[in-house]
């Protein structure tokens, strides 16, 4: 985490859902004060607004449960094209969402500029869901639900999303705070070897020790570390503003924890937050919460957090 520019990136997209929201997540973390509190951090920020790509005619899918697959593909497209063409080592790039559906599109080029510096691209996903649907096996056809199936360049996509610009190696991707799996994506996890750490093993063990063997892995590669943060990942009860809610998640302190040691790795290069749908927050809390946990990711210490008056 040697940068101290930053680029902040709106996509403020919502087709891989049918429930409506998450289109605001980008202005709603802007209006709790993302870039200001990463300002107050040492940091300087540009703002390159928000990325959005054009509507299309939907693409058939011999699963009918399936939708928006053609606005899934022309998403995945924009945004490798402005990770090709903007992202550079100038700056630290944070994506802001918008769906789950945005990893899609940054991961595979994040990659491949990881390949081009001769450096291995390693993904932290922390979320309650591994994402690992295939446009078959997905039941309600919501393709925010398949974007670790699509990066890892998984061949169900062959035919309707042109593939990956280069595939994250499933073994370098680590999954936390997990506590919502279908059959089908366990087998898949099982086959791949994927990491994953379920709420489960972290209740049992912790959940610094799994973290630090896997940060303790991507210094050994020299590799490049991408952080991909639902909203979901945290309890509820901490954090409401998302429509996919799982109860026994991660807690306040758990997950200011988990952005602590990262950032004392340095190791972090780039950041995305999914899932945040304002429509469902109580009085911008979930937005806060957000904020203070990038804060925690970039150098806030405990020491530093202010009380607050009631």
């Amino acid at each position: 985490m040697s940068s101290k520019s930053m680029l902040l990136v709106g996509v403020p997209a919502e087709q891989g859902s049918r429930r409506r929201g998450c289109l605001m997540g980008p202005d709603a973390l802007r209006t709790a004060g993302i870039l200001e509190m990463l300002e107050r951090l040492g940091y300087e920020v540009t703002d390159s607004g928000n990325l959005v790509s054009e509507p299309s005619a939907d693409i058939p899918h011999s699963n009918p449960q399936v939708h928006h697959l053609s606005d899934y593909a022309a998403l995945i497209s924009k945004l490798d094209q402005f990770c090709q063409g903007e992202i550079d080592d100038r700056h630290l790039p944070i994506f802001i969402g918008g769906d789950h559906c945005i990893a899609a599109g940054i991961l595979p080029a994040l990659a491949r500029k990881s390949e081009q510096e001769g450096r291995e691209q390693f993904v932290l996903w922390l979320d309650a869901h591994t994402d690992f649907q295939t446009l078959e096996s997905t039941d309600t056809g919501n393709l925010h639900g398949t974007p670790v199936t699509y990066m890892i360049g998984d061949p169900s996509f062959d035919g309707f999303i042109p593939a990956p610009t280069k595939a994250i190696k499933p073994e370098n991707i680590c999954m936390m705070g997990i506590r919502s799996v279908d059959p089908a994506e366990r087998e898949r996890i099982a086959r791949t070897g994927i990491d994953v750490h379920d709420m489960r093993a972290i209740d049992e063990f912790g959940i610094a020790p799994p973290l630090r063997r896997f940060i303790d892995r991507v210094r050994r590669a020299n590799g490049r570390l991408h952080v991909s943060l639902d909203i979901d990942f945290l309890d509820p009860e901490i954090a409401p503003a998302v429509g996919t809610t799982v109860t026994g998640g991660v807690n306040l302190r758990e997950a200011h924890l988990i952005m602590e040691i990262l950032y004392d790795s340095g190791l972090v290069t780039s950041l995305d937050i999914a899932e945040l749908n304002p429509f469902l927050d109580d009085r911008g809390r979930t937005c806060k919460l957000v904020v203070n946990l990038v804060a925690s990711l970039f150098g806030q210490r405990v020491l530093d957090t202010k009380t607050r008056s009631i």
